[in-house]
Order: structure tokens, then sequence, then C-alpha cells
């Protein structure tokens, strides 16, 4: 491994450097506050890491590091700066510690998720998120009922890692080769496979999906979670909602949308179905939910299907030119969900009080009046996960399903994809318009019933300390959408394999590869789109077959 390759992952050696001195600290002093500061720190010391490496991409050995990898990095270090607030509070019999350092580890694994290029430090990255967060379920509370949400999450997280890792073999045995850019070079010249070979490639497509159904909690993988999120706390919810969700999809999107060409028509059907499965049958059962944790997982499950949507547009390829590609909307989708879920497991912790946390809906009665900010907060979340304009939801549900519109826009009736992708988007509002009701209950329990009791709000200045600050990203993002939106469109791997398509011409300003400097063609270069720097992408058409251009 070389110097650079080191320097690359130095925002994870630091988690990880973190998570280390708090297990082995912790095992010797009792210092909750000072692991909360160390679990911090090593937040802090990551992301100056992380800036210090400017976005400049790179690929050598095991990883890549490319737009894509950036974006979700700095994704994966603010959600466990919240994460690490919403859980401040100590935990019982001195756990804080093995807390902390897991909860350390989990982001550390979501960073590597979004760097790998090799199947087997991918593996190792999911499951540096799917380990100790087994250790998190354990420790948050030691009731029967959260005993049981641990050894259900283990039993089938298991289950999970065996199918993905069987679909793995196919892969490799596919390609000869667990290097993601030497599948991708593989799949893209399938005569010169052996006969039967590119079958063993769909059968991974397959095993992929269902494995990382699970890690995103799609229908019908999506059974575990209720029982997990009501059984477990309030920042083990967020944890779960947000964390394993996101390693899944960008998961998918670094193997299926990028390193397997050729399976783009098996995969956006999947996708698809997936997509209609997951947000419908979520959305429905939400809507007979009294326990709060219980119905956002239900919540969680459906805005899974949600992002699902845009994988799909994704990989079917967009015919028409768009502000948002599928990839793109998924990932804002991505992080204007994670800000309001998170948001809202903070604010419900917070109203907690220790060893009684809130559990039914009707326990909110008459929040609007006992404690008139929680309320006005848990409000904000509401209203963006429902869609309403003009919080940050609003944009993510209409970047997916705008950019389903756009697939097969204009082509030929007999050969275009548009009905189904049209059909899915009303289906799509539709579900959103079924799920306000559930969400806009919750409001009309805080403002129109009358109080039982006045909330503790015992959970912590940290608990508080997140949900403002999701509530002020959610309401920022919601006013001013373009500069999350332009970073969005930048990491989307559309922004590449979809060029042709969209209707955008690609400057090269700066093309450094291993070979030298050469003229950029999108037609044999694609695959290395992650080496790119500097691209320009200006919205005029194209003008002729070959995607060069000499103009400046």
């Amino acid at each position: 491994m070389s110097t650079e390759t080191l320097w690359r992952l130095t925002p994870e050696i630091v988690l990880i450097t973190a998570a280390v001195v708090i297990y082995l600290g912790g095992a010797f002093f009792n210092a909750q506050r000072l692991w909360r500061w160390i679990a911090g720190g090593g937040i802090a010391l990551a992301a100056l890491a992380l800036w210090t490496q400017h976005g400049r991409p790179y690929t050598g050995g095991p990883l890549v590091i490319d737009p894509l990898a950036v974006y979700v990095r700095w994704l994966a270090l603010a959600a466990g700066g919240l994460l690490v607030l919403a859980a401040s509070r100590p935990l019982a019999d001195g756990g804080t510690p093995d807390y902390l350092g897991s909860l350390l580890l989990t982001i550390a694994g979501l960073m590597l998720v979004a760097g790998s290029g090799d199947l087997v430090l991918w593996f190792v990255g999911l499951e540096l998120i799917s380990i100790p967060t087994y250790i998190l379920l354990y420790l948050g509370r030691r009731d029967a009922a959260s005993q049981e949400a641990a050894a259900k999450y283990f039993f089938l997280g298991v289950l999970a890692s065996a199918i993905l890792l069987y679909g793995f073999s196919f892969l490799y045995g596919t390609a000869g080769s667990t290097q993601l850019a030497a599948i991708r070079q593989a799949l893209l010249t399938p005569s010169d496979l052996p006969p039967g070979f590119d079958r063993l490639a769909r059968l991974a497509l397959v095993l992929i999906f269902a494995g990382l159904g699970f890690k995103i909690a799609a229908v019908p993988f999506h059974f575990y979670a209720p029982d997990v999120y009501q059984g477990t706390t309030y920042a083990n919810a967020a944890l779960l909602s947000v964390v394993p969700k996101a390693a899944g999809l960008v998961a998918l999107l670094r193997i299926v949308a990028i390193s397997m060409p050729g399976m783009e028509p098996h995969g956006w059907r999947i996708a698809l179905l997936l997509a209609v499965l997951t947000m419908t049958v979520a959305n429905l059962t939400a809507l007979w939910q009294d326990n709060l944790r219980r119905l956002l997982a239900y919540s969680s499950i459906a805005h899974a299907g949600y992002m699902l949507i845009g994988l799909a547009v994704g990989l079917a390829g967009q015919q028409a030119p768009s502000l948002w590609d599928g990839l793109g909307a998924l990932l804002f989708y991505l992080c204007v969900y994670a800000a309001a879920t998170i948001g809202t497991f903070a604010a419900l912790a917070y109203l907690g009080r220790d060893g009684r946390p809130l559990e039914a809906i009707d326990e909110l009665a008459g929040l609007g009046r006992t404690r008139p900010l929680t309320a006005a907060v848990l409000a904000i979340f509401m209203f963006s996960l429902a869609g309403v304009p003009p919080l940050a939801g609003f944009w993510g549900k209409l970047a997916v399903f705008g950019s389903a519109l756009t697939v097969d826009a204009g082509a030929a009736a007999e050969v275009s994809r548009q009905p189904w992708f049209v059909a899915l988007a009303i289906l799509g509002v539709l579900n959103a318009v079924v799920a306000a009701v559930y969400y806009l209950r919750i409001v009309g329990v805080m403002y129109f019933r009358t109080p039982l009791a006045t909330p503790k709000a015992e959970g912590g200045a940290g608990a508080w300390s997140a949900a403002m600050a999701c509530a002020v990203l959610v309401v920022a993002i919601g006013l001013f959408p373009g500069p999350l939106l332009r970073e969005s469109g930048r990491a989307s791997p559309g922004v590449g394999f979809r060029v042709q398509g969209s209707g955008f011409r690609v400057q090269e300003e700066e093309l450094s590869m291993q070979m030298g400097y050469r003229t950029m063609d999108f037609r044999s270069d694609c695959a290395d789109w992650h080496t790119f720097r500097n691209v320009a992408i200006k919205p005029r058409p194209l003008v002729a077959s070959r995607f060069t251009d000499p103009d400046p």
C-alpha cells in the first residue's frame, strides 16, 4: 500500500484511532464527559484531514476517491457528529465508552464503503458498520425487548452478509477479479467471457440487490426494522435509519450503476419493483401504527423506496435534458432525509427521561402548549419528511419524481420505457400523499389535543443541540437548495455515464492518468470518469456523435 493511499485513508484512520482510545481508556477510567469530547474531537480531526485533501480524485490500490466518495464521506462525518450529540447522555453500567467507540467505527465503515474500489475492502467496510451496530443495539437498553431486537438484527444481518458474499462470488467468478474496474472492463466485453458466464453476472445482480435490500430495509427485506426500532433507543434508531441505509445505497451506486455495464436492463426493473413495493407497503402499514419508533421505522422504509426511484432512473438512463439525473436526485434526497430523520429522533430522545422514553404518539398530546419550541422543531421535521414546501424534503421529492419523468422522453413509442416511469412518478406522488396523513397526525396531536402530561425532557443538551442543528439544516436547504443540488449533481455517476442521453457537453480541463495526458472520449473513457479533474458541465445540445469538443 502506497503512502498516497494511506494519506487518503487518514480520515478513517483518525476515527478508528479515536475509537480504540475510547475503548481502551474506558476499560480503566470512568470519565464519561472525556469520552464524548474525544469522540467529537475525532470527528473534527477527520473532517480536517478530509478537507486538506481538497477533494482531489485518486485511484490507487483498493481506493477510488472520486466526487461520489468525497460527497458521501462528508455526509458520513456530518451524520456522525449529529449522532454523537444525540447520544450524549451517559449510559447505565458504564457502557458509554463502548457505545461511542462503536459509533465512530460505523462512521469509518461508511466512509470506507464510499471510497472502496474493491469488493474485499467494500465488504470489510460494510462489516465495519454491521458488527459495531450489533454492539450498539445491545448497549442501548438492557430490557427484554432490546435484547430481542439486537438478536433479530444480528441473525438477519449475518444472513444478509452471507447472501451478499454469495453474490460477490458469482461476480468474481465472472470477471476473475475483485477490483471494480476489472469487473467493469470484463462486463464491457461479454463476447470475451466463456459461454454462459453472463448469466452468472445476472445471478450476482439479484443476490447483491437481496443482500443490500436488508441494509436499506427495502420490502420484502424490511420485516426486521419495525421490531428492532421499537426495541431500541431513539439514538440507535437514528443510526439504523441513516448509516446502513446510506451504505447500502452507495454500494448499489458503486457496484450496480458503475461497475456492471450491460446489467442496466435488469437492474432498473429490479429497482423499480422494489421501489413500488417499498413505498406502498411501508406507507400503508404506517397508517395503523401508534408506537412512535415503529411508525418512524415504516417511515424510514418508505423513504428507501423513494430513493430507489432515483436508482431505477439512473440505471435506465435519461433521454432528455434534466436539472437532476436520477442518481444525483438520490444523493440529494439522502442528505435531506438524513437531516430530518436524525433531527426527529434527537428531538424525541430529548423529550424522554432516563429509563422511560416516549413510546406512544398520544404522549405528544398538547406538546405545542407545554413545550412549544420542541413542538415547532418536530413539526418542521414532519413537514419536511412529508415533502411540504419550502422545506428540504420538498426539493428531494421533486428531484426524484421529476427525474423519473425524463426517462426516454421523446423516444419512439415501441421502445420507450416512459410509461413505466411516468406511472412510477405518479405512484410516488400518491404515496407521498398517504405518508402526509401519518406525519400530519403527529402534528395534529401536538397542537390540537389536550395535554396529558408535560414531557420531562431529560434527554440532555446534546440531543437538543442535534435537533436544533438538523432543523436549521432542513430550513436552510429548503430555502437555498441550489448549493446542495449542484454538489449532488457533481457527485452523481450519471454526469459521466449518462452524458449522451442527458444532452450535456463535457469539456476537459485536466486529465491525469497513469499513462499521461490525452484527449477525453466518453465512448471509451467513461469507465474512468472518476479520474477526471475539474470537469466543466455545459448544458448545450450535442452537435456531433463524438463526445470530445474542441471549443473552449
